[in-house]
């Protein structure tokens, strides 16, 4: 192949609507991760202790400044809290969104959007759309863990133009019930996750919670290993219950033996959640003698619909 020619730019002024614009060449800008010009998801921790005690609020479980973004995200495309009502009060949750996922800790009260109330009781499940603000009443003091999509909206610089699915419970005893059922299938302990995906009617193709997340209520046997896996969305993972001697390990690599390389080391408190970034590898174990339980609640319902979840197991 011939040399490109040499040519001789001349200094041209550039034009108003010229300001902004730039040119890059392409290997050394098409992946901003790898060459670090974006940051990476960070791993991070969010003890229950944030919102254990004191008073109705709100706790954000913020990175943003580790993500570099204006605005209150925990993930790029979503933002996790802990919300805390005492008895006889409550607390409204506004923000643009689409997307609201609430597993009830504890307590027992009511979210009120529109003309919809829905009972909140420990241990359900809430999907709600974003046509509109929720406010929470606690009849027994309430503590949620709450995820939004607000932040994808905001990188997006958009807003709702109506609700995408109607209000949606999925009660304590149906969701264990489902759970307990999956894990008395014979075939349950070969597989690498004992989990159910929570799905809504309105979105057959991805079979998740709304059109951007999924909530996925999974066990983890006593003395047990969930080999690692992987996916591209982001995992924001809330620790329902729990015995010391249960942990996540999660890695950029694996090696030879299918094991993380220099994985950093969460270990489960009840109550607690815990960031794990898209892409890491991750594997859960449960060296106690009790069953343990957990909520990853993910973009994985945007991803799924990309068609860029890209799920994978290790082995």
């Amino acid at each position: 192949m011939s040399a490109m020619p040499q040519v001789n730019v001349p200094f041209v002024r550039m034009d108003a609507d010229e300001e902004d614009s730039q040119y890059f060449e392409y290997t050394s800008s098409a992946n901003p991760l790898g060459a670090g010009i974006i940051s990476r998801v960070p791993y991070h921790e969010f003890p229950a202790s944030l919102y254990a005690d004191g008073p109705t609020r709100v706790v954000t479980l913020d990175l943003s400044r580790e993500l570099g973004t204006d605005y209150p995200a925990t993930g790029p495309s979503l933002c996790a809290r802990f919300v805390r009502v005492l008895a006889g009060e409550s607390l409204r949750l506004d923000g643009t969104v689409t997307s609201r996922v609430f597993y009830v800790i504890g307590g027992r009260g009511e979210a009120h959007q529109g003309g919809v109330r829905m009972p909140l009781g420990a241990g359900d499940f809430v999907a709600m759309p974003g046509n509109g603000d929720v406010t929470v009443f606690a009849n027994e003091t309430v503590s949620l863990y709450y995820v939004d999509d607000a932040p994808l909206l905001s990188y997006l610089g958009v807003a709702p133009i109506g609700p995408r699915f109607a209000p949606t419970r999925y009660p304590a005893h149906r969701a264990l019930a489902e759970l307990r059922k999956v894990a008395a299938e014979p075939l349950a302990s070969k597989r690498n996750r004992i989990s159910v995906l929570l799905g809504n009617a309105r979105f057959p193709q991805t079979r998740t919670v709304s059109h951007v997340m999924w909530a996925m209520f999974g066990a983890l046997p006593a003395q047990s290993e969930q080999k690692p896996h992987r996916h591209q969305s982001i995992a924001l993972d809330f620790v329902v219950d729990c015995e010391p001697g249960c942990y996540t390990l999660v890695g950029r690599e694996l090696d030879a033996q299918q094991r993380i390389v220099r994985p950093t080391r969460v270990d489960w408190k009840p109550g607690m959640a815990f960031v794990t970034p898209p892409g890491a590898w991750h594997a859960h174990y449960n060296e106690s003698m009790k069953p343990a339980s957990m909520i990853p609640i993910q973009d994985a319902g945007l991803h799924t619909y990309l068609r860029s979840l890209d799920i994978r197991f290790s082995g």
